[in-house]
This record gives C-alpha cells, structure tokens and sequence, in this order.
C-alpha cells in the first residue's frame, strides 16, 4: 500500500474501520438484521461492551454491521480485514495467502480464508445481459488445471470438448468460458465440460441477441449466427487473427491476465474453487483503471459485495 492509504484510520484502528464500515453499509443509519427495523436502535455503551455493539429495542436483539456479511464470526480485527481487501483489490494479478499472512501478521490458515470470503464479496449480482445494439461481445474458451477425481471417457467425442480446427479436446483440463464485451466488461463461467450445448447456453443466456458477436472457428459457436445481429469468426489455424474489427484479442488478453495470476500467484487452485478465483479475476477486469476505477473505488466495491455472502470454513470446504 502506499503511505497515504496505509496512514488511513480505517487501516490503523479497529474503532475507526467499524465507523468506516457502517457508513457505507448504513448510510441512513443502523439497520437490525434480525427484524429489519431502524427505529428504536440504540448503541450499546460501556467498557466491556464489543466495538460497534447495537441494540434494537424492537425485537430486543443486539447486532453489529458485521451480521449477515462475510466479516460475520470472524476474530479478524475489522481493520485488517479491509487492509486485505485493499491488498487484493490493487493486485493486478491477485496475491498469495502466503503474502497476505506475512502483511497482516495473520495465520496462513487465516490469510486463505479471508481471501475465500472477500473472493465472495466480489462476486457479481448483475445478471443483466451483456451487449446490445452496436455492441460487440467476443466469446472464447481455455482450459487451465487438471480436473479432479476420474474423466469419464467420451464415446466418439460425443460430450467431448472442442479445441481449435475441431480437434478433441482436453478432456483431463478445467474448462473455462469467457464473455467479454468491448470496452466495458467480462463474465467468465467453469462449466464441467466445454460442450457445445454447455457453451451454446451460457452465450445465449448473458449475451444479448443484438449484439455483434465474436469468435474463433471453434465449432462450438457453430449455428449461433442465426441468434446475434452477426457473427464473425477469425481462424487462428490458418494464422489469421485480426481481419478488419473481427478478431477475439480481447477475451484473450484477459486470459492471459487470468494464467498469469493462477500460475505465477496463486499455483495451486482446487477445482471446487476455480469459481471463485475467476469472480476475482472478473472483478478487477470490470472495475479497472480504464472504466473510470481506482484502487480504493475497487476496495470500496467490494465492501458493497459483502452483505448476505457469509461462508464458514466448512462451507467453503476447508484446506489449503
């Protein structure tokens, strides 16, 4: 962090980041998780009484902003928890649980879970689509990782996974599928198995019909021309990849973000949380420097995220 952000109270005091967190979270004042109420809210005071305590005289139950969010439970001071979203909000390319243990003096136990939940906290609710009229969406498929447990093998490719030129795919590999639309953002999905079915639903289910759509000759999008205002492919196997607007650098060049964090960063992902690592990975890709986003709009985006997405450590299915 630089020395401006780390001199601020939200980092150095627990007192001042609950004050931090409660402002953005209850702009118009405390809100009782239990019955919903925001009248006849007190704040508990006292020397023995824990930071930021409240008390709603309506259902008679007490609360702190930290109920119903990933902060929920946790004996993590408050202060550290947003230094680690700041830490991973400004990672281009993510960072370790190994660092985070080391800058915030936390067990790694601890580092690794903390960054399963803000992962949490990044993932997106806009379900709306992405495109529309004028707007180009370009689409492409990777496979990263081993797969875990056994490969059913596939019966004449039947439910195999393409590759480009048509070949069989890797069916040891984890798939993983990404939308991105030009100039604005990126929806990234780990289906079991890149199939055309799978791949043809998640196209038509987050992009919109009248978009320009963008891809490669990979016969997986085959047939879809029919669905989108037009479809333009580029054939990488004959060493084409730009011809006039029709080309899929972009999808690639996140990507290529994406291998670079996974392998240099993290290394080891286990397949069950593979959907967590791509909404980080999506997360700074929608909220970058070029849409108008700095480091501490990132952070705060995340603290906007962390309502309603608690996770125990047997839920996120514990183990490094």
């Amino acid at each position: 962090m630089s020395t401006s952000v780390l001199n601020a109270a939200h980092f150095a005091s627990e007192e001042a980041a609950y004050g931090w967190v409660e402002s953005r979270l209850w702009p118009e004042g405390p809100v009782c998780p239990h019955c919903g109420g925001f009248e006849r809210i007190s704040k508990m005071q006292g020397k023995a009484t824990r930071l930021g305590l409240y008390k709603c005289y309506q259902c008679r139950k007490q609360f702190r902003v930290t109920v119903g969010t990933i902060f929920e439970a946790s004996h993590v001071p408050l202060n550290l928890w947003l230094q680690a979203m700041y830490l991973m909000a400004s990672s281009k390319k993510g960072i370790s649980s190994n660092q985070l243990h080391r800058t915030l003096g936390v067990t790694l136990k601890t580092a690794w879970f903390m960054s399963h939940r803000i992962r949490e906290a990044m993932t997106s609710g806009d379900l709306g689509p992405l495109g529309g009229e004028g707007m180009t969406v370009e689409a492409d498929e990777t496979y990263f990782g081993q797969k875990e447990g056994p490969v059913r093998p596939s019966e004449q490719r039947k439910d195999r996974p393409y590759t480009k030129g048509g070949k069989s795919g890797p069916a040891h590999k984890r798939a993983v599928v990404s939308l991105v639309q030009r100039g604005g953002k990126v929806r990234s999905f780990h289906p079991e198995k890149a199939t055309k079915e799978a791949v043809v639903g998640i196209v038509k289910d987050n992009i919109a019909a009248e978009s320009r759509f963008m891809t490669d000759e990979s016969r997986l999008y085959h047939g879809l021309s029919a669905h989108f205002g037009s479809h333009l492919t580029v054939k990488h196997s004959h060493g084409e990849y730009v011809r006039g607007d029709a080309y899929t650098n972009t999808v690639e060049g996140y990507f290529s973000i994406f291998k670079r964090g996974m392998k240099g960063i993290y290394q080891h992902c286990a397949e069950k949380h593979l959907h967590r690592y791509l909404a980080e990975f999506d997360f700074r890709y929608n909220n970058r420097v070029i849409l108008g986003v700095n480091d501490r709009d990132r952070a705060d985006n995340i603290l906007r995220g962390v309502v309603g997405k608690r996770l125990t450590y047997r839920t996120v299915g514990g183990g490094l």
